[in-house]
């Protein structure tokens, strides 16, 4: 019975994986037409719905395996969070697959199809509801061809859990009724210690219960390896999506729709630094669903409402030509992003000062907070006392020129110096003025309430295949960049091996706003060396050098490389 109940079990692991691989790829092909795809629309739920401090965990700790196994996060970090997804309905799947096997008891064939007809129900109507209230809305099909598309499919895949498993394990069937059979004379005498003679009869059905199908040790490892080998071949792809994802590209030299400012700074920087300015293509983002909101532009409104004296409704055109627009070069950064990684980037934002907007529409005396609602459902509130004072806070219609993209936030987002990623919404849909603070979406999930940019320095390179040649001496150049949000950098040190610590030299920057590239020329010498570096911020105020987590305020502490320099040729 223990075998059985093992074989069992495992038999329902390889069925649950060898009906969910194709299910998933079934929900693929949908999303491809415009129907939500299930398992992202699920896994978005769950994001929303877990408690929050479970949600940052599993945040964290998808970066520090990228990190760990050498991705680049910013080219995997969505990537693996629809792997996670994709994952999390394989599993599930398993599960299922497992349970079903386990616990059914009934040898009745249709008790087994009406229980696999009932798990593949219960599971599609929850994931046609999620999908429904969660998913973006699909095209051309409408919400009726969602919930036939997802309750059909896994009506299907129900169905088929259940005739796997009558095919593994068949209903037991009576053994035909033998004859009566007559013992016959018995040869020789019979005597007293002779045993009575007994006529033996069967009769129809009564003979005993026989399976007439067990499972064999070599049936159940071929399951087995059914299973290993469906895992392997989803593992595989899954492998080769983050691999091709994570692939170093070439940085792009991309320039402004406007001069640089800091074209004739005499420092350069050292080959291998990242790209001064970002390409759009190449910006890091991070949203809250793992597919990005799709507007349309013709028919989006900028709705200002609540406590305002003339609530507003404003096209995107209106937007562009009925205020003044400025330029500014901005350095965005997620506070997930780890010391030293690669979650920022630098381009040119195009907007309107947020205040100019709001004058229009005449906030009352008891509005304090400007609370934006996004398309995704994402929210912040802004103080308008803040708003009203700076003029580089804007509403934000293009980057480097350009409408913005829409993974980047079409048609709107907002611009706030200083501060993380995390308190400045994408998508915008509309802006109510309130009188009480807000709590937005990531701060009801335990991050910082104020999430203000942390003073950070970055080495980028060791060049050691760029090696200078001055005054008789080798050098070998060390490059990367300082950022304090709004706060600009005043001085950039380096530090080889514990020994004292350098000023590096500081590249113009190409606004207040953005980070600052740095260059130092180290004596060379071979052998095992450990580089580190630290940064000031205008103010003088040295970075935080204590390690901490990204959680809850963003990352601190010294970024370090340790390189092993090899003799010169000569």
């Amino acid at each position: 019975m223990k075998h059985r109940g093992i074989a069992k079990a495992g038999t329902g692991l390889a069925v649950g994986a060898l009906l969910t691989a194709p299910l998933m790829g079934i929900f693929t092909l949908g999303s491809l037409v415009g129907i939500p795809s299930v398992p992202f629309t699920v896994f978005e739920w769950l994001i929303r719905v877990l408690p929050g401090r479970l949600v940052i965990f599993g945040l964290d700790l998808t970066v520090r395996v990228l990190q760990g196994l050498g991705f680049n996060i910013k080219n995997t970090a969505k990537t693996a969070e629809q792997v996670l997804a994709l994952s999390s309905l394989f599993l599930a799947g398993l599960v299922i697959g497992l349970l079903f096997f386990a616990l059914v008891r009934t040898r009745d064939p249709r008790r087994i199809r009406r229980y696999g007809l009932g798990v593949g129900a219960a599971v599609g109507l929850f994931s046609a509801v999620i999908t429904l209230v969660q998913g973006p809305p699909a095209t051309g099909v409408g919400k009726a061809g969602i919930v036939i598309w997802v309750l059909g499919f896994f009506l299907l895949w129900g169905w088929w859990i259940a005739r796997l498993y009558l095919v593994s394990f068949p209903s037991p069937r009576r053994v035909p009724a033998a004859p009566v059979v007559d013992a016959g004379p018995v040869a020789g005498p019979v005597t007293a210690a002779s045993p009575p003679l007994r006529r033996i009869e069967m009769r129809a059905g009564e003979a005993p219960l026989a399976e007439a199908h067990v499972i064999s040790r070599r049936r159940f490892l071929i399951q087995m390896g059914g299973l290993i080998a469906t895992i392997v071949v989803v593992g595989a792809d899954v492998a080769d999506v983050l691999h091709a994802q994570a692939a170093p590209k070439p940085p792009v030299a991309v320039k402004a729709p406007i001069p640089f400012p800091n074209a004739d700074s005499p420092v350069l920087p050292v080959p291998g630094t990242r790209p001064e300015y970002t390409a759009v293509a190449d910006h890091y983002r991070i949203d809250i669903d793992l597919t990005s909101p799709s507007v349309d532009a013709t028919t989006w409104r900028l709705a200002i409402s609540g406590l305002v004296a003339k609530p507003l409704s404003l096209t995107l055109d209106q937007i562009k030509t009925g205020y003044k627009s400025v330029d500014q070069f901005v350095t965005l950064a997620c506070i997930s992003n780890p010391v030293g990684g690669t979650l920022t980037g630098t381009t040119l934002w195009t907007g309107v000062p947020f205040r100019d907007i709001l004058a229009q529409a005449a906030p009352t005396a008891t509005a304090r907070y400007a609370h934006l609602v996004s398309e995704d459902g994402f929210d912040e509130a802004i103080d308008l006392t803040m708003i009203n004072s700076d003029p580089r806070i804007m509403l934000t219609y293009a980057w480097n020129g350009q409408p913005l993209t829409q993974p980047h936030g079409f048609p709107l987002r907002v611009y706030i110096p200083d501060l993380y990623g995390m308190k400045q919404p994408k998508w915008i849909l509309g802006i109510t003025l309130v009188a009480d603070p807000i709590q937005g979406y990531w701060v009801t999930r335990g991050w910082d309430q104020k999430a203000e940019m942390n003073t950070t320095s970055v080495i980028d390179t060791v060049a050691t295949d760029q090696l200078i040649m001055r005054s008789g001496r080798t050098y070998v150049p060390i490059g990367g960049i300082a950022h304090a949000g709004a706060k600009g950098i005043s001085k950039v040190e380096v530090q080889v091996d514990n020994g004292p610590w350098e000023a590096a030299e500081l590249r113009a920057p190409l606004s207040d706003l953005t980070w600052v590239i740095w260059r130092y020329e180290w004596p060379f010498a071979e052998g095992l060396h450990k580089f580190s570096v630290r940064a000031y911020d205008s103010k003088g105020q040295l970075q935080v050098t204590q390690e901490n987590a990204t959680f809850p305020s963003g990352a601190t502490g010294i970024d370090e490389k340790r390189v092993d320099i090899l003799p010169m040729k000569l």
